[in-house]
């Protein structure tokens, strides 16, 4: 069965060479610590309920609001 699309085992040695050549052997380490710590972030951020943080933080924020006092004026 042929699909136009698959990437084989040939296709996948040839973009590891291009990509080996292009940025080196010491920069793809830091390249792919980079993705995965992207790759966690947005998996951290789509797991986040951000609504219930909002709530939190805006009825902190009320409490934490100081009371104005009167000014006592100067006689």
């Amino acid at each position: 069965m042929f699909i136009p699309c698959a990437v084989g085992y040939g296709q996948i040695l040839i973009i590891a060479v291009v990509v080996l050549l292009l940025f080196g052997g010491r920069k793809i380490p830091e390249l792919m610590r980079g993705l995965g710590r992207g790759m966690r972030e947005f998996k951290d951020a789509m797991n986040t309920d951000y609504s219930a943080e909002e709530r939190k933080a805006t009825t902190s924020e009320k409490k934490a609001e100081p009371k104005e006092s009167p000014r006592e004026e100067e006689k």
